[in-house]
């Protein structure tokens, strides 16, 4: 059935998240990151990956689903893509938070593809500042929208790409992968783990996680620009443009840092062995 206009601007209730080491040190081991700011409590507070946030928006993001009430069948519901992710980070996220992560619908779009729609994610702290906010692009395949395109609320510019001039690493995609992450993450979704469901909502096999995909490349970029430290960072994202089979290889291209005021910034993309986009319009945001 068509989703309706009318549920812009709803916004579910908060979502409340322990953050605890255990936690961060299982996300950032999912993904084969063992710098020490996610992993050594001996020597400081153990830090969140850049990517981390992800994990705290995902119940929030489920939750807008009964926004759209009968309009959604289940099996419409299975075919939600993330399509475009775009993470502002305004402080680090440390072991031993309480933190709060709710979400708003700010627009739907008719598109080829299906029903577009906009999320603002937004996470607080215990003194309702904001820690983190994402606006993110979702389509609901081969649903249609009813009523004219709306936005409540425009989401920011996204840097525009520089030249990508560095093919500087690979990511290798062990087999399991989906797996790992689903539990350390704590992100459920089927289609990446259960070969059955992933084939009755039309896909060839289980696909890696956006996300994880994202995760992976980001902390090749901390490496490899932010000399390790993944406080610097500010912004972050890109669009998921292909999917990931496990096991893989992946090549990560890169333009060169972009000194703008105080802060630097550099383009990736994620690409498979052949040469196929799986992450493209890649932006990376650091001080």
């Amino acid at each position: 059935m068509p989703v309706g206009i009318d549920h812009i601007g709803r916004s579910t209730d908060f979502v409340e998240h322990d953050i605890d080491a255990r936690w961060l040190m299982a996300y950032a081991a999912s993904i084969s990151d063992f710098n020490n700011n996610y992993m050594d409590t001996d020597i400081q507070k153990v830090c969140a990956h850049p990517v981390f946030p992800v994990c705290l928006e995902w119940p929030s993001i489920l939750n807008t689903r009964a926004f759209f009430g009968n309009d959604l069948s289940a099996e419409e519901s299975a075919r939600g893509v993330h399509a475009a992710h775009d993470l502002h980070l305004y402080r680090p996220i440390l072991a031993g938070e309480t933190l709060r992560t709710n979400a708003t619908l700010i627009g739907i779009e008719q598109i080829k593809p299906g029903a577009g729609y906009t999320l603002r994610l937004d996470t607080i702290d215990q003194t309702d500042t904001i820690i983190c906010r994402t606006f993110q692009y979702g389509i609901y395949r081969n649903v249609a929208v009813n009523g004219e395109n709306y936005s409540c609320e425009r989401s920011p510019d996204v840097p525009q790409p520089a030249n990508l001039e560095r093919v500087f690493d690979t990511i290798s995609i062990r087999e399991g992968a989906a797996h790992t992450y689903t539990e350390c993450a704590r992100i459920w979704n089927p289609i990446h783990t259960d070969r059955k469901f992933a084939r009755a909502a039309g896909l060839p096999d289980i696909i890696l996680h956006g996300t994880s995909t994202l995760a992976l490349a980001i902390s090749k970029l901390v490496d490899e620009f932010a000399n390790g430290e993944p406080r610097r960072i500010k912004r972050l994202g890109g669009k998921f443009s292909g999917m990931v089979f496990m096991p893989s290889q992946l090549d990560l291209i890169s333009s060169n840092p972009v000194k703008s005021g105080d802060q630097s910034f550099v383009s990736f993309e994620v690409r498979q062995a052949n040469g196929e986009p799986v992450i493209t319009r890649g932006f990376f945001v650091f001080d």
